[in-house]
């Protein structure tokens, strides 16, 4: 099974931290990075091998991680020398893909089993398969229907419920053809284009630990819950 991370961002949101390192290499705990983390998990998932986009700062990444072989995994790389989008990066790539893999932003910490999220995405025969979580959004103010100049409704504060993209994706090499290597293309690109063509995504539904490192609030959380967390993120570590 082969893995695709998405390691090129600048991760703006999580400055001051990003400003000398990528936000992959952000350490979590004392002793782990999260590029690292998902590394492991990734080999203990069933994939053997895995390509790291990587653009800002990408050196670094490339020194830290080398071959993967300490995780027993083959890594290479493809560099991303302008801005491409979430999916952009895929379609440099996309001769030298197998037919099905899994895409997977670098700084994604979860309990979540990748190589299921593949074996679904084959098995479904769906173009894209989008691991989602469930997030409850609370309204901080209260909410009005209005018609015809009137009030018909009021609510106090309500809470949304939503189902929101984890950032991993079971993906077809084939869903990629038509776009133009070396343009950008972004996530919601390619689903819109999938919803107009009526060739709809497959949701794989997850409810299990998930925590998206954007920005340093989300940062200090997954510090305080790693400890507690460790064994969970890292079976037999």
């Amino acid at each position: 099974m082969h893995a695709v991370i998405l390691a090129g961002g600048k991760g703006v949101r999580l400055r001051p931290y990003t400003t000398t390192l990528p936000k992959p290499l952000v350490p979590i705990g004392d002793q782990h990075a999260i590029l690292e983390i998902v590394l492991r998990q990734l080999a203990t998932s069933g994939f053997t091998s895995c390509t790291i986009a990587v653009g800002h700062l990408g050196e670094i990444i490339r020194a830290y991680v080398g071959d993967g072989a300490q995780w027993g995994l083959a890594i290479d790389y493809s560099t991303e020398e302008s801005p491409l989008g979430t999916m952009g990066p895929l379609l440099t790539m996309r001769d030298r893909l197998p037919e099905s893999f899994l895409v997977m932003n670098g700084d994604v910490l979860t309990d979540l089993d990748f190589g299921d999220v593949l074996l679904r995405h084959r098995d479904s025969g769906a173009p894209l398969t989008i691991a989602t979580y469930a997030r409850k959004v609370r309204i901080d103010f209260g909410v009005l229907t209005t018609h015809d100049r009137k009030v018909v409704s009021f609510t106090e504060k309500p809470s949304m419920d939503y189902r929101v993209s984890m950032g991993v994706y079971g993906l077809s090499r084939s869903t990629l053809e038509g776009y133009t290597p070396g343009l950008p293309l972004g996530f919601d690109e390619l689903v819109l284009d999938l919803l107009r063509k009526g060739s709809e995504p497959h949701a794989y539904a997850f409810d299990g630990y998930w925590l998206d490192i954007g920005r340093p609030d989300d940062y200090d959380r997954a510090n305080a819950e790693f400890t507690t967390r460790k064994s969970l993120l890292l079976k037999g570590a």
